[in-house]
Protein backbone atom coordinates (compact mmCIF):
# COMPACT_ATOMS: atom_id res chain seq x y z
CA UNK A 1 0.00 0.00 0.00
CA UNK A 2 1.69 3.38 -1.47
CA UNK A 3 1.05 5.28 1.83
CA UNK A 4 2.09 2.94 4.34
CA UNK A 5 5.85 4.06 3.82
CA UNK A 6 7.87 4.92 6.80
CA UNK A 7 7.44 7.53 9.12
CA UNK A 8 9.86 9.95 10.42
CA UNK A 9 10.97 9.37 13.72
CA UNK A 10 10.75 12.94 15.29
CA UNK A 11 6.87 12.58 14.54
CA UNK A 12 6.42 8.77 14.27
CA UNK A 13 2.61 8.31 16.25
CA UNK A 14 1.02 11.52 14.46
CA UNK A 15 2.63 10.15 11.18
CA UNK A 16 1.57 6.60 11.68
CA UNK A 17 -1.82 7.55 12.26
CA UNK A 18 -1.76 10.02 9.23
CA UNK A 19 -0.84 6.85 7.32
CA UNK A 20 -2.79 4.49 8.73
CA UNK A 21 -6.12 7.22 8.67
CA UNK A 22 -5.13 7.11 4.76
CA UNK A 23 -5.07 3.76 3.85
CA UNK A 24 -8.72 3.20 5.40
CA UNK A 25 -10.06 6.13 3.73
CA UNK A 26 -8.80 5.50 0.30
CA UNK A 27 -10.34 2.37 1.18
CA UNK A 28 -6.91 0.50 0.97
CA UNK A 29 -8.12 -1.76 3.21
CA UNK A 30 -11.86 -2.62 3.04
CA UNK A 31 -14.38 -2.31 5.55
CA UNK A 32 -14.54 -5.71 7.50
CA UNK A 33 -11.34 -6.29 6.19
CA UNK A 34 -7.93 -6.21 8.67
CA UNK A 35 -4.94 -4.33 8.49
CA UNK A 36 -1.37 -6.33 7.83
CA UNK A 37 -0.28 -8.31 10.41
CA UNK A 38 1.78 -5.98 13.08
CA UNK A 39 5.13 -7.31 12.69
CA UNK A 40 4.85 -6.42 9.41
CA UNK A 41 2.70 -3.33 9.09
CA UNK A 42 5.75 -2.31 12.12
CA UNK A 43 8.56 -3.21 9.83
CA UNK A 44 7.04 -1.32 6.68
CA UNK A 45 6.55 2.07 8.52
CA UNK A 46 9.85 1.54 9.76
CA UNK A 47 8.46 2.22 14.24
CA UNK A 48 8.37 0.14 16.60
CA UNK A 49 5.31 -2.39 18.01
CA UNK A 50 4.59 -0.08 20.59
CA UNK A 51 3.85 3.20 18.40
CA UNK A 52 1.92 1.05 15.90
CA UNK A 53 0.14 -0.26 19.15
CA UNK A 54 -0.93 3.16 20.26
CA UNK A 55 -1.84 4.65 16.58
CA UNK A 56 -4.09 1.87 16.41
CA UNK A 57 -5.67 2.44 19.86
CA UNK A 58 -6.11 6.01 18.67
CA UNK A 59 -8.18 5.02 15.26
CA UNK A 60 -10.04 2.38 17.28
CA UNK A 61 -11.02 4.97 19.95
CA UNK A 62 -12.36 7.65 16.85
CA UNK A 63 -14.36 4.77 15.31
CA UNK A 64 -12.27 3.93 12.42
CA UNK A 65 -11.02 -0.36 13.33
CA UNK A 66 -11.83 -2.33 15.86
CA UNK A 67 -9.37 -4.84 17.62
CA UNK A 68 -10.16 -8.15 17.93
CA UNK A 69 -8.37 -10.77 19.70
CA UNK A 70 -6.93 -14.07 19.22
CA UNK A 71 -6.22 -16.69 16.73
CA UNK A 72 -8.02 -14.46 14.10
CA UNK A 73 -8.16 -11.48 15.57
CA UNK A 74 -6.00 -8.25 14.60
CA UNK A 75 -7.11 -4.48 13.40
CA UNK A 76 -10.32 -4.46 11.54
CA UNK A 77 -11.46 -1.89 9.80
CA UNK A 78 -14.72 -0.11 11.17
CA UNK A 79 -14.88 2.89 8.47
CA UNK A 80 -17.08 3.36 5.57
CA UNK A 81 -17.97 6.25 3.27
CA UNK A 82 -21.55 7.39 4.47
CA UNK A 83 -23.98 7.26 1.54
CA UNK A 84 -24.10 10.99 -0.39
CA UNK A 85 -26.80 13.03 0.58
CA UNK A 86 -28.14 16.38 -0.15
CA UNK A 87 -26.14 19.15 0.81
CA UNK A 88 -23.10 16.47 1.40
CA UNK A 89 -21.28 18.44 -1.84
CA UNK A 90 -21.69 21.78 -1.17
CA UNK A 91 -20.78 21.69 2.31
CA UNK A 92 -17.55 19.64 1.52
CA UNK A 93 -16.87 22.40 -0.96
CA UNK A 94 -17.52 24.77 1.79
CA UNK A 95 -14.50 23.49 4.32
CA UNK A 96 -12.15 22.69 1.36
CA UNK A 97 -12.96 26.44 -0.11
CA UNK A 98 -12.67 27.06 -3.47
CA UNK A 99 -8.87 27.91 -3.69
CA UNK A 100 -8.06 24.97 -2.12
CA UNK A 101 -10.50 23.00 -4.20
CA UNK A 102 -9.04 24.14 -7.68
CA UNK A 103 -5.50 23.29 -6.03
CA UNK A 104 -6.30 20.08 -5.43
CA UNK A 105 -7.91 19.01 -9.14
CA UNK A 106 -5.11 20.51 -10.71
CA UNK A 107 -2.80 19.05 -8.28
CA UNK A 108 -4.64 15.65 -9.31
CA UNK A 109 -4.58 16.47 -12.73
CA UNK A 110 -0.79 17.25 -13.12
CA UNK A 111 0.29 14.15 -11.50
CA UNK A 112 -1.87 11.41 -12.34
CA UNK A 113 -1.76 12.60 -16.49
CA UNK A 114 1.85 12.71 -15.40
CA UNK A 115 1.83 9.07 -14.07
CA UNK A 116 -0.21 7.68 -16.81
CA UNK A 117 2.29 8.81 -19.98
CA UNK A 118 5.31 7.56 -17.68
CA UNK A 119 3.89 4.25 -17.25
CA UNK A 120 2.56 3.88 -21.34
CA UNK A 121 6.12 5.13 -22.35
CA UNK A 122 7.39 1.97 -20.28
CA UNK A 123 8.00 -1.90 -21.03
CA UNK A 124 5.60 -3.43 -19.28
CA UNK A 125 5.88 -7.00 -18.26
CA UNK A 126 2.63 -8.90 -18.85
CA UNK A 127 2.11 -9.61 -15.04
CA UNK A 128 2.05 -5.99 -14.70
CA UNK A 129 -0.17 -5.78 -17.72
CA UNK A 130 -2.26 -8.42 -16.39
CA UNK A 131 -2.71 -6.15 -12.85
CA UNK A 132 -3.98 -3.15 -14.74
CA UNK A 133 -6.58 -5.27 -16.32
CA UNK A 134 -7.58 -7.08 -13.57
CA UNK A 135 -7.79 -3.60 -11.73
CA UNK A 136 -10.00 -2.53 -14.41
CA UNK A 137 -11.92 -5.47 -14.51
CA UNK A 138 -12.80 -5.23 -10.68
CA UNK A 139 -13.94 -1.99 -11.15
CA UNK A 140 -16.23 -2.92 -14.19
CA UNK A 141 -17.79 -5.50 -12.06
CA UNK A 142 -18.09 -3.26 -8.68
CA UNK A 143 -21.17 -2.63 -6.75
CA UNK A 144 -22.30 0.77 -5.37
CA UNK A 145 -20.76 0.06 -2.02
CA UNK A 146 -17.66 -0.89 -3.27
CA UNK A 147 -17.12 1.27 -6.83
CA UNK A 148 -14.90 4.13 -4.87
CA UNK A 149 -12.85 2.09 -2.83
CA UNK A 150 -12.13 0.09 -6.37
CA UNK A 151 -11.79 3.27 -8.51
CA UNK A 152 -9.49 4.45 -6.37
CA UNK A 153 -7.25 1.23 -6.35
CA UNK A 154 -7.80 1.38 -10.16
CA UNK A 155 -5.91 5.23 -10.50
CA UNK A 156 -3.28 4.44 -7.64
CA UNK A 157 -2.23 1.42 -9.48
CA UNK A 158 -1.42 3.39 -12.55
CA UNK A 159 1.30 5.31 -10.30
CA UNK A 160 2.40 2.30 -8.18
CA UNK A 161 3.22 0.28 -11.78
CA UNK A 162 5.69 3.27 -12.51
CA UNK A 163 8.02 2.00 -9.88
CA UNK A 164 8.49 5.53 -8.80
CA UNK A 165 7.55 5.51 -5.05
CA UNK A 166 7.33 9.61 -5.14
CA UNK A 167 4.90 9.54 -8.15
CA UNK A 168 2.66 6.80 -6.51
CA UNK A 169 2.73 7.96 -3.09
CA UNK A 170 1.65 11.97 -4.68
CA UNK A 171 -1.32 10.50 -6.73
CA UNK A 172 -1.97 8.77 -3.51
CA UNK A 173 -2.22 12.06 -1.80
CA UNK A 174 -4.08 14.18 -4.44
CA UNK A 175 -6.45 11.35 -4.13
CA UNK A 176 -7.20 11.69 -0.75
CA UNK A 177 -7.78 15.74 -1.24
CA UNK A 178 -10.76 15.18 -3.36
CA UNK A 179 -12.16 11.98 -1.78
CA UNK A 180 -14.63 13.45 0.38
CA UNK A 181 -15.93 15.37 -2.46
CA UNK A 182 -16.08 12.23 -4.84
CA UNK A 183 -17.67 10.45 -1.70
CA UNK A 184 -20.45 13.10 -1.58
CA UNK A 185 -21.64 12.67 -5.57
CA UNK A 186 -24.36 10.48 -6.14
CA UNK A 187 -23.92 7.79 -8.25
CA UNK A 188 -25.57 7.81 -11.13
CA UNK A 189 -25.47 4.84 -13.63
CA UNK A 190 -24.98 7.24 -16.56
CA UNK A 191 -22.11 8.51 -15.00
CA UNK A 192 -20.83 5.38 -14.03
CA UNK A 193 -21.30 4.06 -17.37
CA UNK A 194 -19.51 6.81 -18.99
CA UNK A 195 -16.78 6.48 -16.67
CA UNK A 196 -16.35 2.94 -17.74
CA UNK A 197 -15.89 3.91 -21.38
CA UNK A 198 -12.84 6.37 -19.86
CA UNK A 199 -11.43 4.02 -17.58
CA UNK A 200 -11.35 1.73 -20.64
CA UNK A 201 -9.56 4.43 -22.82
CA UNK A 202 -6.59 4.85 -20.47
CA UNK A 203 -5.72 1.33 -19.91
CA UNK A 204 -6.12 1.02 -23.58
CA UNK A 205 -3.47 3.72 -24.32
CA UNK A 206 -1.59 2.42 -21.72
CA UNK A 207 -1.46 -0.76 -22.84
CA UNK A 208 -0.60 -0.09 -26.66
CA UNK A 209 2.46 1.74 -25.10
CA UNK A 210 0.96 5.38 -26.08
CA UNK A 211 2.07 8.32 -23.74
CA UNK A 212 0.10 10.94 -25.37
CA UNK A 213 -2.91 8.49 -25.68
CA UNK A 214 -3.09 8.12 -21.63
CA UNK A 215 -2.55 11.96 -20.70
CA UNK A 216 -5.18 12.97 -23.19
CA UNK A 217 -7.63 9.88 -21.87
CA UNK A 218 -6.70 10.32 -18.22
CA UNK A 219 -6.95 14.52 -18.57
CA UNK A 220 -10.50 13.98 -20.28
CA UNK A 221 -11.91 11.74 -17.50
CA UNK A 222 -10.35 14.09 -14.60
CA UNK A 223 -11.78 16.89 -16.53
CA UNK A 224 -15.15 14.65 -16.75
CA UNK A 225 -15.18 14.71 -12.72
CA UNK A 226 -14.86 18.36 -12.44
CA UNK A 227 -17.54 19.24 -14.76
CA UNK A 228 -20.09 16.82 -12.51
CA UNK A 229 -18.63 18.41 -9.58
CA UNK A 230 -19.85 22.06 -11.06
CA UNK A 231 -23.32 20.22 -12.45
CA UNK A 232 -24.05 19.51 -9.00
CA UNK A 233 -22.85 22.50 -7.16
CA UNK A 234 -24.70 24.66 -10.22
Amino acid sequence: MTVLRPVRAGNAFEETVERLLQAIKLGMVAPGRKLPPERELAVQLGISRVTLREAIRALQDAGYLEVRRGRYGGAFVTYAPPQPESGDLRRAVADMGSADLTDALTFRMAVECGAAEVLAAATLTEAQRALLRGRLADLNKAGVEDYRRLDTAFHLSIAELTGSPLLATACADARLRVSDLLNAIPMLQVNLDHSALQHEAIVAAILAGDPEGARRAVSEHLEGTAALLRAFLA
